[in-house]
Order: structure tokens, then sequence, then C-alpha cells
């Protein structure tokens, strides 16, 4: 029976979670309309343990009014999955995202001290900088794979020399961040390894990185962004080592999940979508902030976010009680026609566009939302000036995530030398 007639299985990750995209939009469709919180078993990954079952909350005002109270709806039980994770993985894979004020607020005030006008201003030249250095590397072969060689290199190129991770490094870095966005996916796993070895090998590993530059840069430090997050203080409080090397795995999975899949989604709509194509090379410059946000919106890299209920409440007209958890789906949010006419149309010109590609609004909104914005626009505008007839040649490579809506690779091919 199509999933548009019959209620759709969200635990099955290898059946619901692989299918096209398409059959995906039209099941969240069918969600939103007959079930819009609906109550679920917690998927069996094999290696934690499921659960008594979670709501799967799929309308943008529920959405929404779930983020901005966060006293009911909170995070510190785990938000990146619904099947309960052990302390040392919610430590080691969320970092901020996985605590509740007043934690959550003293260490994002620390680590924005980190995040200034000034530093962000100097962003901007280096990404400037490392797109075109990223075009410059395939513009002459006519074709690569997009992930690997245009959308993965520029985020984790950005947040390495963000951190002061030299480049000999960066390898092991990204390495590292693809078995934990893809711990689900065969092939970011070492083959015989075991999803708990290898999400806490990548965690140890990285951690370790971090913590050996931060011992350093406390005793030297530099310009770089590890120095300041190692000397910022508030009230007398610093970051501890555990913090600091926490922050870096969020930044660079998070740091990089966005822009990379961000990037991929879009060459692939793009294609689709010759028109809108067209609309966005005719005004380049003017249609690039609202073509990104469209991409995010279409793209909802972050597919769910999980809260845990402090108390009874009630969401849309279904009541929830004390310990429930609710799965904040924003991929589906992004497609409620409520608040987007003809939802699953890529429209480069879409204004309003509410979308929470970047999470609702509240304490837990993206803290690097801005810079994976900024390296999204300046990816394209390179992309689109300097080899604008770039088009996917082959199926998306998808990976397999209940979590993340990414691709792990995507043939291109355009003229070679492009423009020049």
């Amino acid at each position: 029976m199509p999933l548009t007639h019959q209620r759709p299985d969200l635990s099955d990750i290898e059946g619901f979670w692989t299918r096209p995209v398409e059959e995906r939009a039209a099941a969240f469709a069918w969600l939103r309309d007959h079930d819009p919180v609906a109550f679920y078993a917690e998927p069996d990954f094999g290696y934690l343990a499921p659960g008594p079952g979670f709501y799967a909350v799929t309308r943008l005002d529920d959405v929404v009014t779930a983020s901005r109270t966060p006293q009911v709806f909170t995070s510190g039980a785990g938000a990146t999955s619904v099947v309960d994770q052990p302390p040392e993985f919610r430590e080691f894979f969320g970092s901020m995202i996985n605590l509740d004020d007043p934690r959550h607020a003293r260490l994002r005030r620390i680590v924005s001290r980190g995040f200034t006008p000034r530093r962000l201003g100097m962003l901007v030249e280096d990404v400037e900088r490392a797109a075109t250095r990223i075009v410059d590397d395939v513009i002459d072969r006519g074709e690569c794979d997009a992930v690997t060689e245009i959308s993965a290199v520029l985020p984790l190129t950005i947040v390495c020399d963000l951190m002061g991770i030299p480049e000999s490094q960066h390898r092991f870095v990204f390495d590292r961040t693809n078995v934990i966005l893809g711990a689900q996916d065969p092939e970011y796993r070492t083959e015989g390894t075991d999803v708990v070895t290898a999400l806490l090998t990548a965690g140890g590993e990285l951690s370790a990185l971090m913590t050996d530059l931060g011992a350093v840069r406390r005793r030297n430090p530099t310009d770089d962004l590890t120095s300041a997050l190692v000397t910022a203080e508030l009230d007398g409080e610093r970051l501890t080592p555990e913090e600091l090397a926490s922050f870096f795995i969020l930044l660079v999975v998070a740091g990089n999940e966005t822009t990379r899949n961000g990037i991929s989604w879009g060459l692939q709509l793009l294609t689709e979508n010759p028109d809108q194509r067209a609309v966005w090379l005719a005004d380049v410059d003017g249609i690039t902030p609202t073509a990104v946000d469209e991409i995010v919106r279409l793209a909802s890299p972050v597919i769910y976010m999980r809260r845990t209920l402090a108390e009874p409440a009630v969401l849309g007209e279904t009541p929830l009680e004390a310990g429930a958890k609710v799965a904040l789906f924003y991929w589906a949010a992004n497609r409620d026609p409520a608040h987007f006419p003809d939802p699953d149309r890529f429209d480069v010109r879409r204004s309003p566009n509410p979308h929470v590609g970047f999470g609702g609004p509240g304490p837990h909104f993206c803290l690097g939302a801005h810079l994976a914005r900024r390296e999204m626009s300046v990816m394209f505008r390179e992309l689109l000036t300097r080899i604008p007839d770039i088009a996917v040649t082959g199926e998306p490579r998808r990976l397999q995530s209940m979590f993340i809506n990414g691709i792990k690779h995507l043939p291109v091919s355009f003229t070679p030398g492009g423009s020049r």
C-alpha cells in the first residue's frame, strides 16, 4: 500500500528511512493531517535497549511551541536519540545540546565569548579563500564527487582552521566525524567493529586531540578559537578540559553536517529544478540569501531533535505525560503547508521562510547558524559564477540514518575550465 495511504513506521531504520525522499514527504504529510503527535515504539539499533516509546511531532506550530518552552520540553536526558544513550555518549556527542539551564546557559555564555564580531569578520575572508581553492582543485577535471571534494571540504577546513587544528590533522578529523555522523551506516564503520566501540573510539580520539591542543594553548595562546575558549571567563569560571573537548566535537560534527549536506542537497535541487537555477544565475548576489534558506528548509540536515517532558503538557490536542519523549521532526515541520505554500516546491525566492532547519526558536537555536549560512552562500556564489553548469549525474548515495539527512556521495559534472 502506498505510504500516502497508511501510517508510516518511523522506527523502521532500514525500511522507512531508506525510501525515496518523495515517499518520506508523503508519509509525513499523512502524519501532519491524521496524527500530528503520533506515538511510536522506539527503534532497535542493536546496541541500545529500546525504551517505552516516543511521540513524533510533525506540525510547525507544535515544534515551535515545544522549542519555546525548554523548561517543560527538556534536553538533559538526551537530544540526539529517541533511544536513551549512556551518559558518556551524551557528554561526548552533544555538549550543550544535551544540557538544560542553568548549566546550558553557563556553557553557552562562555563559548559565546569566543565568537566575537572581530573573529567572525575574519572568517569571511577565510571562507572565500577556502571556497576558491576548492573550485580551483576540481575545475579542470569536469567531474568530481561533490560531497568528498566540495561540500565536505569547506566546513571541515573552516572549523579546523578556526580551532587551530593543523592541516595534517584535517583528514583525521574528517574520518572521525563521519563515524559519529554515520554510525548506523556500514560505510563509516571499520569492518568487524560494533557501533558502540566505533562511536566511543572516534569520540575519544577527537577528545584527546582537543585536550592536547587546549593544554598547549593555555600555556601559549594564539589568535585561534581554542585559545579564546580556554582563556574565556564568566564569573571566574572557565571551560574545563572535558567541556572544551565535548564542545569541539559538537562544533566539528554540527558545523560540518549542516553546511556539508546543505551544499550537497542544494546541488541536487538545482539539477532537478533548472528554472530555479536560471533565476538564481540571473541575480546571484540578490537571490543567494533566500536560496540558501530555501535549501536549508528542504534539506533539513538535522531531521529531528528529542525533548523529554519535565511535567505533563498538551501539544496540539495530544496530552503528554511527565517523562514522555518527543521527537521534533524539523524535516516534516519545514514542509507544513499551513506555513509554506506549495511546500515541496523549491523556490529560491521564497519569502517569508519561517523554517526550523537550524532548530526551533529558543535557547537551543543553532549557535553556528550565521556561519553555516555564510559558508553556503560563499560556496554557491563560487560554484554558480565559475562552473554554472554543474549538475548531478547519478543518484545521491544517502546516509542510512534517522537523525541526519545526509548524502555520502554525489557525482557531478560540468564544463572543464568553467566560465574562465
